[in-house]
């Protein structure tokens, strides 16, 4: 039973790696289409803030899941 919960684990840990790996690609991907917008409206103040409110926004729903597998200890902290 032990070893059945051990892989088990082990593969939850593995798709939850995948899946954070997935929402740093949505994050860039969800970026462009904001900083593109952002060129093209010539640097009007309202766009300024709403692309900066919208790439805030990008940030914080990729880097709270970093910092919370930080926390629990799930991705190791860089060595060196």
């Amino acid at each position: 039973m032990s070893e059945f919960l051990s892989i088990l684990g082990a593969a939850l840990l593995k798709v939850g790696f995948v899946a954070l790996v997935a929402n740093e690609i949505r994050g860039l991907v969800l970026a462009v289409p904001v900083l593109y917008g952002m060129y093209l409206s010539g640097g009007a103040w309202m766009a300024l803030w709403l692309g900066f409110c919208s790439l805030a926004g990008i940030a914080l729903s990729v880097i709270v899941p970093l910092y919370a597998a930080r926390k629990f200890k799930l991705i190791p902290l860089r060595a060196g």
